[in-house]
């Protein structure tokens, strides 16, 4: 009798183990798919809380177009190195830079004063372009500045002439030679209290 109590119940066990419901098992691929979409969640959530970038204005450029000289009451024209004009042409005024001649020159102008200084350069005659004229730079004491004039192709060379503004020592130095630049080398001016020296490179 104990044997088949004991049947009996091992049978009914089986009977209740087969009958109840299985353990759900984890599939891995919504798991997985379940944690990319919350990390989906969570970046664009992180991206709309981020301030949006404001655009910042271009830096404005230095323009082509040299400063005015302040020396008015001296014109280029009474430099001693300026050639004659031909056919009675009027080159008294700003060169033109954009039509004298695409190609430029570097030219590093070093004020080796104590005073500002105005450094003026100019034709006095048409080159090949037709164009003719000066271009004036301004210089803070012991100022250096890189500027791009017009290569002077086969001529005319520039003239020079410069007026140094030192309370103590103002003067008018002795022109350099002839400049001429063909070249987009760096060519070098200095002005001193007595001259202007140029170095080719």
């Amino acid at each position: 009798m104990n044997r088949v109590l004991m049947a009996t119940a091992a049978m009914l066990v089986l009977v209740t183990a087969a009958c109840a419901p299985a353990v759900p098992t984890v599939d891995p691929a919504q798991v997985q798919a379940s944690a990319m979409a919350a990390a989906s969640t969570m970046i664009a959530m992180t991206k709309a809380a981020m301030p949006t970038a404001t655009e910042v204005p271009p830096t404005p450029t230095a323009s082509a177009t040299p400063l005015p000289s302040p020396t008015l009451g001296i014109p280029p024209s009474a430099a001693p190195t300026i050639a004659p004009t031909s056919s009675g042409d009027d080159c008294n005024h700003l060169l033109d830079v954009a039509e004298a001649n695409p190609r430029k020159a570097t030219l590093k102008i070093n004020n080796l004063t104590k005073g500002s200084a105005t450094l003026t350069i100019g034709w006095s005659t048409k080159n090949a372009f037709g164009q003719c004229g000066y271009l004036s730079y301004v210089l803070r004491p012991k100022e250096s500045i890189m500027v791009n004039p017009p290569q002077t192709g086969p001529g005319p060379c520039y003239w020079s002439y410069a007026w140094v503004n030192d309370p103590k020592d103002q003067s008018i130095p002795a022109p350099a030679p002839a400049l001429c630049m063909n070249s987009t080398d760096k060519y070098e001016l200095d002005i001193g209290y007595d001259a202007l020296r140029i170095t080719p490179p």
